[in-house]
């Protein structure tokens, strides 16, 4: 199947990103997806995913998370504008492929993923009322909780080496030593409940870590959520694309195509 790719901005009040439609050129599915990257990174990370998705008949949208150099020079102004509204930009894209879609589909089910921060926020986008009238299932991979690790792969040597890189490429009020924490604290203090999850991640994530994925699947399931789970040995934290084929595969099953 064809798919044709629109390039397009998500916008909020206190920011703005960079976005890709994808649209099928015909067999419409009633199942939309919407997807983003990790800390770092940029929607090209999501490539793969929007590919496979689109070529199935799904439209779908990924987006750069704001602050994100390599998506593009858009600044964050502030920490609390980044915290309290990223997780919106699902909706915004939700809204974007309304937009663009018109009468041809209708949207019976919304996949919402993301890879690390991106499955995060995909997560607390389960909640938003605005999307209170969409079924929805969510798609995380990378996503761990380990509360037992003495030391977590942030604080370590070998990490605290990467950031004098990373650092640079994120704006300046989303640096590491502000954005790590939160995302410790967000994913310890998880209330999303009643919904679908998926969570994929490899066995050599080093960032998830031993028994992180267990735990954070043991977790969401304690809230009340119906969780699948995937975790093959091999797929490194830092290389999302791999996930591609679960991703698919887990669709098709879910939905029974």
């Amino acid at each position: 199947m064809a798919v044709k790719i629109l390039r397009t901005t998500l916008s909020l009040s206190s920011f703005e990103v960079q976005a890709f439609v994808f649209l099928p050129d015909s067999e419409v599915k009633a199942q939309w997806a919407c997807f983003t990257h990790g800390y770092t990174s940029q929607k090209s990370d999501c490539l793969g995913w929007a590919t496979r998705t689109a070529e199935a008949g799904i439209p779908t949208i990924i987006f750069d998370q704001p602050g994100h150099y390599l998506g593009s020079f858009n600044e964050v102004e502030s920490f609390e504008d980044f915290k309290n509204n990223i997780h919106i930009l699902f909706y915004k894209a939700f809204q974007k492929l309304e937009e663009h879609l018109g009468t041809i589909s209708k949207c019976e089910t919304l996949i919402l993923g993301g890879h690390s921060l991106g499955a995060l926020t995909a997560l607390k986008a389960l909640d938003l009322p605005e999307l209170g009238n969409v079924k929805k299932v969510a798609i995380c991979m990378g996503l761990g909780l380990n509360l037992k690790a003495e030391t977590h792969i942030f604080d370590t040597t070998f990490y605290q080496k990467t950031l004098s890189i990373r650092k640079q490429l994120v704006s300046p009020a989303i640096n590491p030593s502000v954005v790590f924490p939160w995302i410790r604290d967000e994913k310890l203090n998880l209330t999303t409940t009643g919904h679908t999850i998926h969570l994929i991640t490899g066995e050599d994530d080093a960032v998830v870590g031993p028994g992180g994925f267990k735990m954070m699947v043991e977790r969401l399931e304690s809230l009340g959520n119906t969780v699948t789970s995937y975790e093959p040995k091999r797929m490194p934290h830092h290389e999302p694309s791999i996930a591609t084929p679960h991703i698919f595969s887990f669709l098709k099953t879910h939905f029974g195509w």
